[in-house]
Formats: C-alpha cells, sequence, structure tokens
C-alpha cells in the first residue's frame, strides 16, 4: 500500500469519525431526554412520557436540522455569514426564540386537521400522536440526508393525517384545511419568488444599472436597509412576540415603521459620513448588505424558533396533557416549560450537528448567491408571510425561502439572455467588418444607464432604417441576432429534487405514521 492509499484512508476514517461524533452526541442527548422524563412519572404513566419525550427530542433535532437552513442560507450563501457563525446565531436565536416567546398554549391537533370527538379514547389518542411525531421526524430525517428542505409543518400534519385516519377512517379528517394546505405547495414559493425576484430586480434598476453606482447606493441602500427594518420590525412583533406582546396588524406596521426609520437615517449618516465606505464597484456595493444580512438571519432565527418549535413539541404538549389529567382530551394544552427546554435544546442541537447539509443546498447549490441577493430573498420571505397571514392564505416559510431563491436565480437567467439579445441587436446593425464602431458602442452601451440603454437601441434601429443597405452584416452576425441565449443560472436538478420532495412530504409522512400507528397499537394491545 502506498502513501497516496494511505492517505486517502485516513481521510475517509477522519470523515467517518466526524460522522460518529455527531450521531454520538445526538444519541446522547435523546438518552438524557429519557431519563430527564422518566422521572416525572410512574410505572405505565413514565413508559410514555419518557417515549413521547424521546421522540419529541427527534423531531427537534431533525427540525433543527431541516427547516433552520431558511433562515441562513441565503446569508451564508452570499458570504455575509460563515457557516460556523450561521450555526451558532441561528442555535441562540432559535433557542431564545422558543424560551422567550414560544407557544404558551398549542393546539394539540394541529391546524384542526382530525376532529378529536371522533377519537374513541385516550390511549388511542396517546398512540395517534406518537406515532405523527415519530413519522413526521423519521420524513425530516430522510429530507435532511438527501439534502431537500421540506416544511416540516406540512411533515407533522401528514403524519397526523396518516396516524388519524389509520385510527378512525377518513371521516375524522377535515379536508378543507387539507385542501387549503396542498394549495400552500403552489401558493407558497410562487409568492416567494415573485417578491424575490421584484426586489432584485428593483436594486438592479436603482444601484447596479446605474452608471455611477456609489452615488446610486448612498441615495438608495439606507432606504432598502430602512425598509428591511421596517418589515423585520413588523413581522417580529406580528410572528416572534406574538405569545408575550398581543398587538394588531395596524400597531405592528406603525411600530415597525418608527424603528425603519430610525435605522434609515442611521445608515444614511453612515454611508454619508465615509467617503471610502461606497466605491463604483458592485462588490462595495454588496459589502452595504452585510450586516442588515446577519441581523435578518438573526430575527429569521427568533421568529421561527417562537413559532415552529411547536411542530416538535405540539404533540409532546398533548401526550403529556393526557396522561397528567388521566385521561382527558383537551383540543389545547399548555406546554410545560421542561417540554418547551426539549424543543428548543433540540432544535438548537440538530441544527449544529447536522445542518450544514441543507444550508449549502439553499444557499449555494440552487443558484449563486451574494449580498443583494440574499436580501431580496430575506425580504420576500419576511413580507410574503405578513401578506399572507392577512389574506388567510395558507404558506410555508420553508417553500417561501426556497422559492424566493429561485426567483432570483431565474430573474438572472432572464436578465442575461436579454443583455445577450441586446449585444447580438447591436453587432446585427452595424455593417460586417465595422468591429471598431461595434466596440466603441458596446463601450458606450454598458456605461449607459438602463433609460439611456434604450434610447440607444431605438436610436440605432432607427438609423439602420434609414441606411440605403442595412443587411450588411455577416452571416455569423445573423446567426446571433437569431439565436435566443439561455444561461442557465438555477440548477435543473435541483429544482425538480425540491419540488418533489415538497409535493411528496404530506403522503409520506402519512403512510408512514399509518403504518406506525397500527404497530405502536399491536405492542400496546398485546
Amino acid at each position: 500500500m502506498d502513501l497516496q492509499q494511505i492517505s486517502e484512508l485516513e481521510r475517509a476514517a477522519r470523515t467517518g469519525r466526524g460522522e460518529l461524533l455527531r450521531l454520538g452526541i445526538g444519541v446522547l442527548f435523546i438518552v438524557g431526554v429519557m431519563f430527564y422524563a422518566g422521572m416525572r412519572g410512574n410505572g405505565e404513566t413514565s413508559l410514555i412520557l419518557v417515549m413521547a419525550a424521546m421522540i419529541g427530542g427527534y423531531m427537534a433535532m431533525n427540525i433543527g436540522a431541516n427547516d433552520v437552513a431558511n433562515n441562513v442560507g441565503p446569508a451564508v450563501g452570499s458570504r455575509a455569514l460563515s457557516l460556523a457563525g450561521a450555526l451558532v446565531i441561528a442555535a441562540v436565536f432559535e433557542a431564545a426564540g422558543a424560551l422567550i416567546a414560544g407557544g404558551e398554549v398549542v393546539g394539540t391537533i394541529r391546524n384542526g386537521i382530525i376532529d378529536p370527538d371522533l377519537i374513541p379514547d385516550a390511549d388511542t389518542f396517546v398512540w395517534i400522536m406518537l406515532a405523527a411525531l415519530l413519522a413526521g421526524a423519521l420524513w425530516l430525517n430522510i429530507a435532511t440526508a438527501v439534502g431537500a428542505p421540506v416544511s416540516t409543518t406540512h411533515s407533522i400534519v401528514g403524519a397526523v393525517l396518516g396516524s388519524g385516519m389509520a385510527a378512525a377512517g377518513p371521516a375524522i379528517v377535515d379536508w378543507a384545511t387539507m385542501g387549503n394546505i396542498a394549495a400552500s405547495w403552489v401558493v407558497s414559493p410562487l409568492l416567494g419568488g415573485l417578491f424575490a425576484a421584484g426586489f432584485l430586480y428593483l436594486v438592479k434598476r436603482s444601484i447596479t444599472y446605474q452608471p455611477d453606482m456609489a452615488e446610486a447606493a448612498r441615495r438608495m441602500v439606507p432606504l432598502l436597509v430602512g425598509l428591511m427594518a421596517w418589515t423585520f420590525a413588523t413581522y417580529l412583533i406580528l410572528k416572534g412576540l406574538n405569545k408575550v406582546w398581543k398587538v394588531g396588524f395596524v400597531a405592528a406596521l406603525g411600530y415597525g415603521f418608527v424603528v425603519g426609520i430610525g435605522v434609515t437615517l442611521l445608515v444614511r449618516k453612515l454611508v454619508s459620513g465615509r467617503s471610502g465606505i461606497v466605491a463604483n464597484t458592485k462588490q462595495s456595493v454588496n459589502r452595504l448588505f452585510t450586516v442588515p444580512l446577519i441581523f435578518a438571519a438573526a430575527l429569521l432565527s427568533f421568529a421561527h424558533g417562537s413559532n415552529d418549535v411547536a411542530n416538535a413539541v405540539g404533540p409532546l404538549a398533548a401526550i403529556v396533557d393526557v396522561v397528567t389529567h388521566e385521561g382527558v382530551i383537551s383540543k389545547a394544552a399548555a406546554i410545560p416549560t421542561w417540554v418547551m427546554m426539549v424543543g428548543a435544546v433540540g432544535i438548537a442541537l440538530g441544527l449544529a450537528l447536522f445542518g450544514p447539509k441543507v444550508i449549502r443546498t439553499v444557499g449555494s447549490e440552487i443558484t449563486e448567491l451574494d449580498q443583494m441577493r440574499a436580501y431580496c430573498i430575506a425580504m420576500a420571505a419576511t413580507i410574503t408571510v405578513i401578506v399572507a397571514s392577512q389574506f388567510g392564505l395558507p404558506v410555508s416559510s420553508t417553500h417561501i425561502a426556497v422559492g424566493g431563491v429561485f426567483g432570483v436565480g431565474f430573474l438572472r437567467e432572464y436578465l442575461k439572455s436579454n443583455y445577450d439579445r441586446m449585444l447580438s441587436e447591436i453587432k446585427a446593425h452595424h455593417p460586417e467588418g465595422d468591429q471598431v464602431a461595434i466596440e466603441g458602442f458596446i463601450a458606450r452601451f454598458e456605461k449607459a444607464s438602463v433609460e439611456e440603454k434604450g434610447v440607444m437601441l431605438r436610436d440605432l434601429k432607427e438609423r439602420s432604417k434609414n441606411a440605403e443597405d442595412p443587411a450588411h452584416f455577416s452571416k455569423g452576425e445573423r446567426k446571433n441576432l437569431k439565436k435566443v441565449y439561455r444561461r442557465e443560472l438555477v440548477k435543473r436538478s435541483q429544482l425538480l429534487r425540491i419540488a418533489a420532495a415538497w409535493v411528496i412530504t404530506v403522503p409520506a409522512s402519512a403512510l408512514m405514521a399509518a403504518i406506525l400507528f397500527f404497530t405502536i397499537r399491536g405492542m400496546m394491545v398485546s
């Protein structure tokens, strides 16, 4: 065996040791949850609590590994944050959101998917919740293993649907609610993509397409960052702090507006006060969005922790409620502090151990991101949730964020293709061999503003029409004129893989939950 083979074996061994270490830490967390839950009950009650708590901890870890990528993935992909920095920020703020502003009260039957009155007894209810929790966690684990970001809400909803139907048949399901959830498969990514593309086009028209980018940035970046502060403050009040601070939509907009004005004035002072802070380059403008993106990642993580921790511990809280109240099935259950801790720590740990794979998928494996594009995705994520919630539209934060990434990528493709067509048109309207004139015109064209570009193209066409023989261009230039350019800046394989994972999330978790329900019931009855 030569030295190269030995080096390859050592590298493989190091990778294996890293995987084993992560797995070992995860197992230790589950074991710790098992011992802690075991002290809170006795006899059969203790066994059920231990099983539910262990599965709840496993679910929380999988939420951290998969869903949190949406909050920090764009910031990592744009290099506003390092992967290590993103993991620390997300873990801290996810846990803080869960513990400070997490669900004070949560519906034990997620989103009214099934009717608890049709459940025959408390034991069946506990089996339904156990099966749903385990199935949702298993599906998230599979999705994370292949690097597909999926909706944790849809995972647990599908699981409750499947175990509920296994227990009491199709009549137990609220099919109208399920129809709304199915609609969100289309609504969420579409809205996220449209908003992200719209913001990117605004940024390009107002800054990067301007001849003097530095001056345009000094004028527009404070407004854009202020708009971001307004949006995020409103989002945080409505979605992140709604359990501890009840504020209406109009009042939240007002508070957010005050924050936005303050941030706008602060950023304008910083940008104007240092003349060297903005150069006439795209890289210089990008750097101005770095700090706002770090705050965005933190605030999105806080809001996510305060809302989606219920996906991990909602069914667990339901089981704890039934066990402690000796079989009484209530439609809402307060979440005990220890249950909340399981969710908060599990999400943070899952993110740190297994989150990087999905973070890389969202941040760099769909399309290339910079800070301006990541800004647009963050804005799309918050505005879509706010708008959709006011109109009662069912949306998924995962689908919105990933849809935003695709929206940014497809807009870039369109703009690149359009620019290539314009260059081809310039060449086609110049006589063959007049390369100096072509290069001079293109040089002026690239420096012109968007409006000036349009005027130049119209003048070029008009002069060509009035010339005696406007068709004096070569065969190669004719081919360029007819050719439709398409630079693929979005990986189609990722699009198909993620879309497939989204579509099968509910049925896959439902099927697994039904199988697990029959398995658990068989074990308990026997």
